[in-house]
């Protein structure tokens, strides 16, 4: 892999000649030595983060008593009343939901435990011949011995010669198109989705939408995720009334052979539809159809953690600075700590919201407004900070940056046995050049310790950036920056303990974070989009 080294004069900015996709580290210059003064603000409330406090924390986060921390599970919930206490203690505004420190989060999870289908004594099968998506369905038995065919189901015009009350309702995905592939006039404003047609259907009152596809293939592969695994949704929904007409998208082998020797009228009848670009009459075929469908919704409830640092004069402008306080509970009497993930972000997050509280107290308060964000569900698939940006409680165009801070209290396995403090930042440059540059030059200025993009190749097997909470802000347009260790053998295993952790590195990580966040929250001008600004869109994965 290629690599570079920037050396920057102290308290200069430096822009990297290469791309940090291409990896590299920066490392700070000795020309002079590192700022320590008490006159200096940033550095004043930096001196407040002290590996003793973090180590006091730590180890009660960590410890078996918090039973893992796993989101929707009690010790979760008493990490969450921990923070809580902690937030009481310095005084925060309580801003959260119901004058609290929390924004309760809920989301459902639905599989299939039974989705069978037969059609004229022939079974046929889920991801080979049909996909059925547990939140487009419910729980049905149906047996049914026709199916109405309705053209592609985008108009009332469909169903206005035939009553398909309780029945079953076959039609083509999209909308017709001519010999060239362009979208008939008549259907152009038309929402040709699978979703539109499936409310027209209930609308009519069908059981039951059979969607005919012609690359089946193509549409598992854009949901394989959801469609192997489980579907989740924000919010608890298993309460909803399932009212809603049941739908499945068919291969057309699959509807050529529920149609039998009427397949060639049908398909006359498409072609009809392409070629005049008007209604047709919807009309009913025997077959022989058998439906047995039933899911299961699991609910998970969790809650972030709020605390706020209100700003001065620019105080409806927002940092955050984020950290999941969740992990991955218990196997049987195995309790998995997770000191390092994420014990040590969840702790430097409360010693940056101390410091800032610090800062208020002596009539110093930062300029900006300081969000202190420690999120559940993180190892269930980020689900904390997307239900935060679905309901943030900032708008996201007032969010200036979220800083997140994901496992920084160990010696990564390639500085195994270094003295040289380092820390790995990904995502620094990905939406704002003047984030990347900001952090490099407190860098210089108070910590100069070795700062290295390895992680941030876009070529990075680990694709950590896209597995740590930050993601859900950056996806969403909002500049992001990643700490974090790097790997080590004790990762998502029992053996990840507080004795493992190096406090004195922790807290100097803590405190160039801080510096970091300091900067941001004061200057006079809000960081810069890159141009042109190029979210990133690709899907997220569990850590």
């Amino acid at each position: 892999m290629r690599k570079y080294i920037s050396l920057i004069a102290s308290m200069a900015i430096a822009v990297s000649v290469f791309s940090q996709y291409e990896g590299g580290k920066m490392i700070p210059t000795k020309d002079e030595a590192p700022l320590k003064s008490m006159k200096d603000d940033s550095y004043l409330l930096a001196s407040t983060i002290t590996a003793k406090e973090m180590k006091e924390h730590l180890s009660i986060l960590a410890s078996d008593e918090y039973q893992g921390r796993e989101t929707g599970e009690p010790g979760n919930d008493i990490a969450a009343a921990y923070l809580k206490k902690q937030l009481e203690a310095l005084d925060l505004p309580k801003v959260g939901e119901r004058e609290g420190y929390y924004q309760n989060v809920a989301f459902t999870f639905s599989s299939w435990t039974t989705n069978e289908v037969q059609v004229n004594n022939k079974e046929y099968r889920q991801l080979w011949d049909y996909l059925g998506f547990p939140q487009s369905n419910k729980n049905m038995e149906l047996t049914a011995d026709e199916v109405v065919f309705a053209g592609y189901g985008l108009s009332q015009d469909a169903y206005s010669d035939i009553d398909v009350n309780g029945k079953v309702v076959l039609v083509y995905e999209g909308a017709p198109q001519d010999e060239n592939g362009t979208t008939l006039s008549a259907y152009e404003n038309m929402s040709t989705d699978f979703e539109s047609k499936r409310a027209l259907a209930q609308e009519n009152g069908a059981a039951l939408i059979l969607i005919i596809s012609n690359d089946l293939k193509e549409i598992l592969n854009a949901n394989r995720r959801i469609l192997v695994n489980r579907v989740t949704e924000i919010g608890n929904t298993s309460q909803l009334p399932d009212d809603h007409t049941n739908m499945l998208i068919i291969s057309s082998t699959m509807a050529q052979e529920m149609l039998g020797e009427n397949v060639d009228e049908v398909i006359s009848m498409r072609d009809q539809l392409r070629s005049a670009g008007t209604s047709i009459t919807a009309k009913s075929y025997p077959t022989e159809l058998s439906i047995s469908q039933e899911i299961k919704k699991d609910v998970l409830d969790g809650q972030n953690v709020l605390g706020l640092i209100e700003g001065t004069d620019k105080k409806d402008e927002l940092v955050i600075v984020s950290a999941h306080y969740d992990h991955v509970g218990m196997k049987g009497k195995d309790v998995f700590n997770g000191a390092d993930d994420n014990g040590s972000g969840t702790t430097t997050v409360l010693e940056i919201a101390e410091a800032l509280t610090v800062a208020k107290r002596i009539g110093k308060g930062p300029r900006r407004s300081v969000l202190c964000l420690w999120m559940t569900g993180e190892e269930k698939g980020l689900l904390g900070s997307e239900y935060y940006m679905t309901d943030p409680l900032y708008p996201a165009d007032q969010t200036v940056a979220d800083v997140n801070i994901d496992m920084v209290g160990r010696w990564g396995e390639e500085y195994e046995g270094s003295e040289t403090p380092y820390v790995y930042v990904i995502g620094s440059d990905r939406l704002s050049q003047d984030l990347h540059d900001i952090n490099e030059e407190m860098n210089q200025k108070y910590s100069q310790m070795i700062l290295d993009y390895k992680y941030n190749d876009e070529n990075d097997p680990n694709r950590f950036y896209y597995r740590s909470d930050h993601y859900n802000f950056a996806k969403n347009g909002i500049p992001a920056i990643f700490f974090f260790n790097g790997v080590h053998d004790d990762y998502h295993r029992i053996s990840d303990t507080v004795d493992k952790i190096d406090f004195d590195l922790m807290e100097q990580r803590g405190k160039l974070i801080f510096h970091t966040i300091w900067n941001l929250a004061n200057r006079d001008d809000r960081i810069r989009l890159n141009e042109p600004n190029t979210n990133p869109t690709e899907e997220m994965g569990t850590r």
